[in-house]
């Protein structure tokens, strides 16, 4: 859609900012922290009763400052407007099969939180409940339809292929590796090396701050994927969802659109800002380096965040 304009970064960068990351912050489908804490037993609409406001005012502030922003290099540049209109008028989906399946990969994924037959495997030392295996198993079976059933000319006409995800793919599992010492020392709590950490977020009375839980787990989702971290600072308000929903409501809320929002802030925060950087990049687009797209975080983000705080968090 804007492969003949001749500054187009920030369309990206935009996109991962808005449906990367704030788009999803709604339900447990939208991003993967929220998800872990539907497992966990927190309800599914709870975010959507609780972080409303927040989302609203981070995705309306980020389509206002694009929209300025495209403004100006479209009114720079001189760019002719296209003519968007098919020569033969005809409107049509190919691989239209592929929304039914994308109906069932949402099945799937509610399936294995809300389905709990008591049944564990152990798998290389690792204990997976029966609901878990059933829901890889049906991604598998999506995905082999999906390949089998899609006409090969929608995903040539697409420049489909397989670099971008294989590009992520090794990326996040030097990610997770290298993670399991870092989450250690978090779970370590007060006894742990980031001790000053836990000290930050609780007041003088013991009770969790709000505002510092948002921060701790944004800033922390930047760096290291959010939904593992989100689990860490879930766990450290206490981890009893019951409570959290409730009377700690707002430090639930706090670690919620922490996690999801700034994951945003940098390409390794969340795994489809690296694979949207990826597809990018294959179509021709010369995205921002990674301290380059942090110059866009810190300088767009990082103030709104400051004022959710104010408004929101205090």
């Amino acid at each position: 859609a804007n492969d003949n304009r001749r500054h187009n970064a920030h369309v990206v960068i935009f996109f991962i900012f808005i449906v990367s990351n704030a788009g999803g912050s709604l339900t447990p489908l939208g991003d993967p922290p929220l998800f872990l804490g539907f497992l966990k037993g927190v309800d599914f609409f709870w975010t959507v009763r609780h972080i409303v406001p927040e989302t609203l005012f981070l995705v309306g502030a980020l389509l206002a400052i694009f929209v300025a922003i495209d403004t100006w290099h479209y009114r720079r540049e001189g760019v002719t407007r296209a003519d968007p209109t098919p020569d033969d008028h005809r409107f049509a989906i190919d691989g239209g099969v592929n929304l039914a399946l994308l109906l069932a990969v949402g099945a799937l994924v509610l399936l294995s939180g809300t389905w709990k037959p008591g049944v564990t495997f152990t798998l290389a030392g690792t204990a997976l409940g029966l609901e878990q295996l059933a829901r890889d198993a049906g991604l598998l079976v999506v995905t082999g339809l999906s390949l089998a059933l899609t006409p090969a000319a929608a995903r040539r006409d697409n420049q489909f292929n397989w670099a971008p995800m294989q590009e992520v793919a090794k990326l996040f599992a030097g990610i997770f590796l290298t993670i399991a010492p870092v989450l250690a020392m978090l779970q370590a709590g007060a006894a742990g090396a980031f001790a000053p950490v836990v000290a930050a977020v609780t007041g003088a009375d013991g009770q969790p701050i709000p505002a510092a839980y948002f921060w701790a787990s944004g800033l922390l989702s930047s760096f290291l994927d959010n939904a593992p971290t989100y689990l860490v600072f879930f766990n450290l308000a206490g981890g009893d969802p019951q409570v959290l929903m409730t009377t700690l409501a707002p430090v639930l809320a706090a670690v919620s659109a922490g996690s999801v929002f700034m994951g945003a802030n940098s390409y390794i925060g969340n795994a489809p800002n690296l694979m949207v950087k990826a597809i990018a990049e294959d179509r021709g687009v010369k995205m921002p380096s990674f301290f380059g797209y942090m110059a866009w975080s810190v300088g767009i983000l990082v103030p709104l965040f400051a004022l959710m705080t104010l408004i929101w968090f205090r």
